[in-house]
This record gives C-alpha cells, sequence and structure tokens, in this order.
C-alpha cells in the first residue's frame, strides 16, 4: 500500500499522471465517448451520399470542434477543412497511435469539450437518410386478376 502511494507520489512530481478509459480513447481519436456528437468511421468517408449529408450539416457544428484521423486523405479532407474555415469551427488533425487505418476505425469526429452523452452517434443513426416515399406510408397499385392474366405476372 505505501509502495503504491510512493509510486503515485513521484509520478504526480514528474507529471506522469494515469489515463482514464485508454482503450476508449484509443477508438475516438484521444477523446471520449461521452463528448462526441458525430462520428464517422473509414468506411463510411468512402460513401457519397454519407459525406454530403456530414457536409450539409456542418452549421450544427458551430459549438464543437471536429478531430481528424491524420491519415485520411482525398477530396473529403479538403472539404472538411474548407468548411471549418468557412464556419470558423476549430479542427485538428490527430497523427497519434489512436489514427488508425482499418475499416472500423474512426475517421472523422465532432466533439463537444464537455460531456454531452449522446446515445447514437454514428452519422447514419444521427442524420438517418430519407426512406423512399413507397416506404412511408403509400403503397403501390396491386394490379388486378384479369391484368396478370393477360400482361404477366408484373
Amino acid at each position: 500500500m505505501t509502495e503504491d502511494l510512493n509510486t503515485r507520489v513521484e509520478n504526480a512530481a514528474k507529471g506522469i499522471t494515469p489515463q482514464t478509459k485508454p482503450d476508449e480513447r484509443r477508438r475516438f481519436l484521444g477523446s471520449l465517448r461521452e463528448r462526441v456528437l458525430v462520428r464517422m468511421d473509414n468506411t463510411e468517408v468512402e460513401k457519397p451520399e454519407l459525406t454530403a449529408t456530414f457536409l450539409d450539416h456542418f452549421a450544427d457544428y458551430r459549438d464543437y470542434s471536429i478531430l481528424i484521423n491524420g491519415n485520411l486523405t482525398g477530396e473529403f479532407l479538403d472539404q472538411i477543412e474548407a468548411k471549418c474555415g468557412q464556419y470558423n469551427i476549430p479542427f485538428t488533425l490527430v497523427n497519434n497511435d489512436t489514427a488508425r487505418t482499418g475499416a472500423q476505425d474512426t475517421a472523422v469526429l465532432v466533439v463537444a469539450k464537455t460531456a454531452i452523452n449522446k446515445t447514437r452517434v454514428e452519422i447514419g443513426q444521427v442524420y438517418p437518410q430519407e426512406m423512399p416515399k413507397i416506404e412511408l406510408g403509400q403503397t403501390p397499385k396491386k394490379s388486378g386478376f384479369w391484368h396478370r392474366l393477360f400482361h404477366g405476372g408484373n
């Protein structure tokens, strides 16, 4: 017990403090899950409809900052940087060991300075894609027996 205490005091004197939730920080580019508003992974960045959704909602990110995986390249990165300048939103390129290139690893995060505790943070959950109108309560007109008989199965 005293050995633990002595080690802790020595580490504190040297400026070494234990990191809270290291696995969570690796997943969220050094931030914590409780601070995340929107998250996109490396596969979602490749989908044009999701990147357009992310860029269309930039006005929602005014009170937040954006963390970008430093391994991210391409036009989307340029668009994020341009929008951040346009909306005066701070952003950080993360190039440490948390910036991984796996399919499910984080590419872009919108984070707050304090905890906001959102239950849904994935881009597809925060901004769901518009459903086709046929699925929103409109049912297709069914063809009658005689029409199917003389015009085929459709």
